[in-house]
């Protein structure tokens, strides 16, 4: 067998198959690009669904690391540390809020939020104890803890996981009227992703978060922003709700926070709502950790030069610009996303998103599928212009 037949067929042997990994086996990686155990390049456009926003080995993030990596690493929340006030009056300043709640995936963000939401409904709020709910969107992704595969719709996350936890309204992504028809006295928040990103990156229509925005404030009621995929430079702006002028009243953040260094997640949001906290009633070990917080402060030292968002912003019309050229020549049905995020359908007679994936590794390029025939794009922000050609370059071959 070839190294990399031997090291998938020793994954398969001893870990369990809740993922379906392009058979690529990597074996290190700079920038945008990646070498695996055979010495083979790929580009990489997926980008670790925007963990790496800023690239593999970016030189700042691995020294900011290995500068914490001597001081500190770890003291757990029982004890202070000298870089975490820093890091969360930055995160808060740098997302116009007040306060900071930091965990480590954005699963545990997710819940946090889901926590946070039903404390503020029964202690600032007024609902009824145990009676909270949470108004969120069909073809979500959130997670896949057991509470967050409770309103999910997809039944590959949700099978054979229940009992699942009560509390939730699901109603159709985009759909202002159903959302207001679903909405409560007991109604203490939505959540929704600015833009689906693993439902095929749908984009709301326009119109949708301003009135999303307006509908919850008119009401009382929380609009939480799941931008851990969307934020932070992916789509041309720090947050994707900017693009519609929208502020919610939190942001769910990970991925890109950590700069595919270390995992960081947090959820940022204002005094009145995160102050409904006290000692004890929640917490991480790991969450807010000296080395999390040294790599995500370099990560918003980067993002406050507005350098990663313009490039975002100016690469990716160019992207849309070529893939909308691709579209009604009888290989590419759609395509939908804002700055370097894309999803693409593809004429389901020429494959399945699985199928295109592996033909674009065999001409070295990373993507990975979602439902059906579709592939998504989201290649790391410092990606050259010559390089975006070239792998578009390979898709062109792939659909001919």
């Amino acid at each position: 067998m070839s190294r990399t037949q031997e090291a998938i067929a020793s994954a398969e042997a001893h870990s369990a198959h809740n993922y379906h990994p392009l058979p690529v086996v990597v074996a290190s990686a700079e920038g945008a690009w990646m070498t695996d155990v055979e010495g083979r390049r790929y580009l990489d456009m997926l980008a670790g669904y925007s963990a790496l926003n800023f690239g593999h080995g970016n030189r700042r993030l691995i020294d900011a690391a290995k500068a914490q990596l001597e001081r500190v690493t770890l003291t757990s929340r029982a004890f202070h540390h000298d870089r975490f006030a820093e890091f969360c009056e930055r995160l808060a300043d740098f997302c116009g809020m007040e306060m900071v709640l930091p965990m480590n995936t954005g699963a545990e963000a997710v819940e946090t939020a889901v926590k946070t939401a039903r404390k503020w409904g029964y202690r600032v709020k007024g609902v009824p104890d145990g009676t909270a709910k949470i108004i969120v969107a069909a073809d979500n992704f959130h997670g896949r803890t057991t509470t967050i595969v409770s309103f999910s719709t997809d039944p590959e996350a949700r099978a054979d996981h229940g009992p699942y936890t009560p509390g939730f309204e699901i109603v159709p992504y985009g759909d202002l009227a159903a959302m207001d028809a679903a909405m409560t006295e007991n109604t203490v928040a939505v959540l929704l992703e600015p833009i689906q990103g693993e439902a095929g990156v749908l984009v709301p229509p326009a119109g949708y978060l301003p009135a999303v925005r307006e509908l919850t404030r008119r009401r009382n009621v929380l609009f939480v922003a799941d931008e851990i995929q969307s934020g932070l430079g992916r789509t041309g702006r720090s947050f994707a709700c900017e693009h519609e002028g929208v502020v919610p009243d939190m942001y769910l953040l990970g991925k890109a926070l950590g700069g595919g260094v270390v995992p960081v997640s947090a959820v940022v949001s204002s005094a009145e709502v995160l102050g409904v906290h006290r000692p004890g009633e929640h917490g991480s070990t790991f969450g807010g950790n000296p080395l999390a917080c040294a790599v995500a402060l370099e990560v918003l030292a980067m993002l406050g030069t507005g350098e990663y968002q313009q490039r975002a912003a100016e690469l990716g019309d160019h992207l849309h610009q070529e893939l909308g050229l691709m579209v009604g020549g009888g290989a590419v049905e759609r395509v939908r996303g804002r700055g370097l995020w894309a999803g693409v359908d593809i004429v389901p007679s020429l494959g399945s998103g699985r199928e295109i994936s592996e033909r674009l590794m065999d001409r070295g390029v990373l993507v990975k599928d979602t439902h059906g025939s579709t592939i998504r794009i989201a290649p790391p922000l410092v990606i050259s212009k010559e390089d975006l050609d070239w792998g578009l370059e390979q898709l062109r071959q792939v659909l001919r």
